[in-house]
């Protein structure tokens, strides 16, 4: 038997990538990497023009790509974008929950309306895709399900109440359902990010105690880029996380284990 090759375990040639939030930061990056790996991606996002204008950008590089627009934060939308991905390529091998808000305010000033926003996009979303493209995944005998948790699932900090249980939650999800699907050959695991440098970090960035902090208390030094997330997106959709399930990957330049 002659060995692999080193990128043959990593390619996806013919299947179909469904990625939320992805028009920009870490959601395009995972995006523009599956493809980059073979897949076909379906782009979720709230903006047609920005979604078209990815669309166009992963064509030109020979990649195949779809925009569907939707609002995540209503269940509804989930579930229509699981069909259109299926309708327009067949099906959903891949999902990537990514799509994510926060909202900041202190707990006395943080209204309930803004509370169930958040979860409902960052949390409901994941549940309601993942259950729409299961039997299908299932079907076929193959499934894999990353969501993009956060460091802030196992640590916190004030203000992003909202946020935090979301994440928290669907870390817990992600082992809930790697034990439920794992007998039809899918796998279910989340990514969990630092502080990268997007736009929903833009107030922490420009914060100049939190930037001199994130020089100091990361060893690496520096905030997170968003493509440095794209290549764990591509090992967990992959053949070579086969046997990976149940799983957070945490990607923090290693500010989560310095003291």
């Amino acid at each position: 038997m002659g060995l692999p090759s080193g990128l043959s375990i990593f390619d996806l040639t013919g299947r179909v990538a469904l990625v939320t939030g992805a028009s920009r930061g870490i959601g395009w990056e995972m995006a523009r990497a599956l493809a980059g790996a073979g897949a076909s991606v379906a782009l979720v996002g709230r903006e047609q023009a920005t979604l078209d204008a990815r669309v166009a950008e992963l064509e030109a590089a020979g990649g195949t790509a779809a925009a569907i627009p939707a609002d995540l934060s209503d269940p509804a939308g989930g579930t229509a974008v699981a069909a259109a991905c299926a309708a327009r390529f067949g099906r959903v091998d891949i999902l990537v929950n990514n799509a994510g808000i926060n909202h900041r305010r202190p707990l006395a000033e943080f209204e309930l309306a803004d509370f169930e926003r958040v979860i409902a996009t960052n949390l409901t979303s994941c549940f309601v895709l993942a259950k729409a493209v299961a039997p299908g995944m299932a079907g076929r005998g193959f499934g894999r399900i990353i969501s993009t948790s956060s460091i802030m699932a196992s640590t916190a900090r004030p203000t992003i109440i909202a946020y935090i249980a979301a994440k928290g939650g669907l870390s817990s999800m992600t082992r809930a359902l790697a034990t439920e699907l794992g007998p039809d050959g899918i796998t279910v695991n989340a990514i969990a990010p630092g502080y990268i440098a997007t736009e929903m970090t833009t107030p922490l960035q420009q914060n100049p105690e939190f930037d001199q902090m994130m020089g100091v208390r990361t060893p690496l030094r520096r905030w997170g880029r968003p493509e440095e997330m794209a290549g764990a997106a591509v090992f967990l959709a992959s053949d070579a996380a086969a046997y990976l399930t149940g799983q957070t990957i945490i990607i923090d330049g290693g500010l989560t284990i310095a003291i």
